[in-house]
């Protein structure tokens, strides 16, 4: 069928590309690589690596079910270890990947500190020579460990609460420091010298060096200058503190280094992140002054001069939103911010799990990703004008908020498109894919336009719903649409004029027409490709057709909605409708797991497709107009042939409901979407998987040709070792019947019937000879072919030694994956080259094969051949029976007294 599908020009297979949009990060502590190449968040009770630049995943890590508080990362080994604290106050040392790997990996820890505090650990930090490892936790006690030995070195206790902030101090000069700087819910900075004995674990109480009292709440960031001179501290008590570390202090007459406080910087803000940035290169300020910045609850990073304690800058804000329009439920205070020295730039970790990355020299924000979309309602491909990408630049995703999220298919970097005061229901796009139309919870729709910089502006606002708008369609005849419809749950339908509306400036259509539709919730619309009909989906089961009667002259635009015929059929509410742009037909998904195709002449049904477990959410047409493509909620996606009604691939990445289907312009890539908050990038893989069955099916023929002839050149050892690189049982077991039929030679007696097969049997190599086992285990298992598996055991057992078997057993088990087929013996090499074109590798993994160990063939040889043999016995056992009855029949009772008779 993919054949005669090809022929055709359908489509007959799409495959999930790595570059979808999967949630990286939900809340908690992330970290960025010293290299900035990868961040690494937490995403639930898991931690995910990303590769910062591609936003590909590179890695993750499963964690021990319960919640991440903490992370770090060392560089004391190569490739550099990150080290998880977990709230079941474990410590575990991951060992990062070398370099960025084809597929995902999933990481093993290699060391693990169970019950490393008594209470859970909040913070940790390593120190600047990679040596040690410090941790803070609830109960208010620091642990510094050995990172190489893994004990720990020192104890401080006395914090008056939870540690809330670390903080090495290791400057280089004559004579050494290494202090530790620990900052707790009570408001004190302690400094802690680790040269100190007293503060080894073991050792007795462990007092502070010094103690910093300014803060009067929590402290949230402490930071050092690389000479150990300065520090910064932060608190939510909103103020920045900063102390001379080297201050002196005259006590009955001699001088004492103790730190003084000799900056307060107002904040303005609950402060929760702040460190020192470098010299130069910040905004254009001159060089030489230290300055720090600051990241908090407004979600700005502010930047300022530490010695006058005043702002010098702001990072920009994300471009599209406007701070004044944004709704209370969106979090975007500040949690964290990174430095990256790599990239000279900032990164701001935001509570609505977004990640913004800016640029240090000019203070813009360079990039944003989007750590967690929750529920993905709708999405759609835009263009924009200026962009050189090919077929679209954009995708826009409604999700459960108030802002559009906006992502570049190039990099995934992400913009949010506020104006809209409550969540986003729907989405459509322009014939051109330039212009974007939303429908929100308050009751109102917007069309956005590109501007400047591959952004987008909203030009028209439609007020005039009672309630929410669940669906919205743009004209499709022109690349610039003249008109919108919208759907509310008011029930009514507004045909709204778009001809006075501009890109650069935001304008109020009005109403052309309003009429009530449906007696229930109107889920979905469709405009056809000509503008002259429009289809309705709603909950009260209908599909309805109505007449758009658009007319555009000098006087204004006029237009209404005329009803034109109602499609019945479906037993619960429709989800989905949508035109054939080459048919006078209209497509719907229903809730009752029904997609149904209706005839525009007399509004019947023509086709029922039926298949999905679950409510049909989405549908579409591909390949003008010869294929459906449908998502539901049973979280698959199904691609089906309208001629014979007939699925022809069923797509499978998603856990929950897919809302949304995005189809590309050239049909090469389709975008789903749905609850699990996953958009999935499906590429059309139809002509690269009809090549491979064309290269399997080559391949299969090369393969019997060389089988045949190394039979009739009687060279068996080739012939064997073929079927066995091919994982080909059949031809084996037909060449072992065979041999085994064939007279033997009494000159040359073997075990197997052929003695060029003898020796191929006592020297397989260990993965073919377990291989072979493998099969003579299947074989044995039917009755029929136990002869054959019988006389091939017993010439392998006799042939081999006992320590033979356990030898090809073990080394199978040290090979990853055993018998996979990457492992190539020299014997097959020569066999593939004797065959001259054979399949690249001598090896074709097939599917289900699996690792076998030695226990679990015994488990599967044993208990058949125990059958075999009683089966066997009794045969014996009826054959003496057979035996004296004919003996009886020839001279026995019967005999004698016939010849009494003559």
């Amino acid at each position: 069928m993919n054949a005669s599908s090809s022929k055709r020009g359908l489509k007959t297979s799409f495959r999930a590309s790595p570059r979808s949009l999967k949630p990286i990060y939900t809340g908690g502590p992330a970290i960025l690589t010293q290299d900035g190449q990868w961040l690494i968040s937490t995403l639930g009770e898991e931690v995910q690596v990303t590769e910062v630049e591609t936003g590909l995943p590179v890695a993750r890590i499963r964690g021990d079910t319960t919640a991440i508080t903490s992370l770090a990362i060392s560089y004391h080994t190569s490739p550099p270890t990150l080290i998880t604290a977990h709230q079941s106050q474990t410590l575990r040392f991951y060992p990062l990947p070398a370099s960025i790997p084809d597929h995902p990996l999933s990481l093993s820890y290699t060391r693990q500190l169970p019950k490393a505090h008594s209470a859970s650990i909040l913070v940790s930090c390593v120190s600047p020579d990679n040596t040690l490892l410090a941790t803070g936790s609830s109960d208010g006690i620091v642990k510094v460990w050995d990172l190489a030995g893994g004990y720990v070195t020192h104890l401080f206790r006395g914090h008056g609460g939870p540690v809330s902030a670390l903080r090495f101090n290791f400057p280089q000069g004559e004579e050494r420091r290494m202090e530790l700087l620990t900052g707790s819910t009570d408001g004190r900075v302690r400094v802690f010298d680790l040269k100190d004995a007293s503060t080894r674990a073991g050792g007795g109480g462990a007092k502070a060096r010094a103690v910093l009292e300014g803060h009067v709440s929590v402290v949230r960031g402490i930071d050092v200058t690389s000479d150990g001179r300065w520090a910064v501290t932060g608190g939510r008590d909103k103020v920045v503190l900063v102390w001379d570390l080297h201050g002196k202090e005259s006590k009955k007459g001699k001088e004492k280094e103790s730190p003084k406080l000799v900056q307060t910087i107002i904040a303005g803000e609950q402060v929760e992140s702040v460190g020192l940035l470098p010299m130069d290169g910040v905004l254009g300020l001159p060089a030489g002054r230290l300055r720090c910045w600051t990241g908090g609850e407004k979600g700005a990073v502010k930047l300022w001069d530490v010695y006058k304690g005043e702002e010098v800058g702001q990072m920009g804000i994300v471009e599209g939103v406007d701070e004044a329009e944004v709704d209370e439920d969106e979090q975007r205070g500040i949690i964290n911010v990174l430095h990256d020295a790599s990239s000279s730039s900032l990164i701001s970790i935001h509570a609505d799990q977004n990640i913004i990355f800016h640029l240090l020299e000019t203070g813009l924000p360079t990039r944003q990703v989007i750590g967690f979309n929750d529920e993905i309602i709708d999405a759609t491909f835009l263009t924009h004008p200026s962009s050189d990408e090919s077929p679209h630049s954009h995708l826009a995703l409604a999700t459960n908020s108030n802002l559009i999220r906006l992502y570049s298919l190039s990099t995934f970097s992400a913009t949010l498109l506020s104006g809209h005061k409550d969540m986003v229901l729907c989405l459509d796009k322009s014939p051109d894919y330039s212009l974007l139309a939303s429908g929100s919870k308050d009751n109102t729709a917007r069309v956005w336009a590109p501007s400047t910089e591959g952004k987008w502006q909203c030009m028209a606002i439609c007020e005039g719903h009672a309630e929410s708008i669940g669906a919205v369609a743009l004209s499709r005849k022109s690349s610039s649409p003249k008109f919108l419809v919208t759907a509310s749950q008011d029930r009514t339908l507004k045909l709204w004029d778009l001809t006075s509306a501009t890109p650069g400036t935001t304008s109020k259509p009005k109403s052309l027409g309003t009429i009530r539709a449906h007696e229930k919730d109107i889920n979905s619309l469709d405009i056809s490709p000509n503008d002259r009909f429009l289809a309705s989906g709603s909950q009260d089961k209908l599909v309805k057709i109505y007449a758009i009667d658009f007319d555009e002259n000098k006087a204004g635009a006029t237009g209404a909605l005329k009803p034109l015929g109602t499609c019945k059929g479906h037993r619960r509410g429709v989800w989905t409708v949508r035109f054939s742009k080459t048919d006078r037909v209209v497509a719907s998904g229903a809730a009752d797991r029904t997609v149904k195709l209706w005839s525009l002449d007399d509004y019947t049904c023509l086709k029922t497709f039926e298949g999905h477990t679950n409510a049909v959410l989405r549908v579409d047409f591909l390949s003008a107009g010869m294929q459906l493509v449908t998502s539901a909620s049973d979280g698959l996606v199904k691609l089906w042939n309208i001629r014979d009604e007939s699925c022809v691939k069923t797509l499978d990445n998603h856990e929950d409901k897919i809302w949304s289907l995005a189809i590309a312009s050239d049909e090469s890539t389709i975008v789903s979407a749905g609850a699990d908050s996953i958009a999935t990038f499906w590429e059309d893989s139809s002509e690269v998987e009809q090549q491979e069955k064309n290269d399997a099916l080559i391949a299969s023929v090369q393969s019997e040709q060389d089988f045949t002839n190394y039979l009739a050149l009687k060279n068996y050892r080739q012939a064997i070792l073929l079927a066995l690189s091919m994982s080909q049982p059949k031809r084996l077991l037909t060449l072992f019947t065979a041999l085994l039929a064939a007279p033997s030679d009494a000159s040359s007696p073997s075990y197997s019937g052929s003695p060029e097969v003898d020796q191929v049997l006592a020297t397989l190599p260990p993965l073919d000879l377990v291989r072979l086992l493998k099969m003579i285990r299947d074989w044995n298992a039917n009755a029929r072919t136990s002869p054959v598996a019988q006389a091939i055991l017993s010439a392998i057992l006799r042939l081999r030694t006992a320590d033979d078997l356990v030898a090809a057993f073990e080394k199978a088990t040290a090979v990853p994956d055993l018998l996979d087929d990457s492992v190539v013996t020299d014997e097959v090499e020569e066999a593939a080259e004797a065959g001259k074109q054979q399949q690249q590798g001598g090896r074709q993994r097939k599917k289900g094969e699996t690792t076998v160990s030695l226990p679990e063939l015994m488990d599967g040889l044993i208990p058949y051949s125990e059958r075999h043999f009683v089966r066997l016995e009794k045969l014996v056992q009826e054959s003496y029976m057979l035996d004296y009855i004919v003996g009886e029949m020839d001279g026995g009772v019967l005999g004698t007294e016939i010849l009494d008779l003559s």
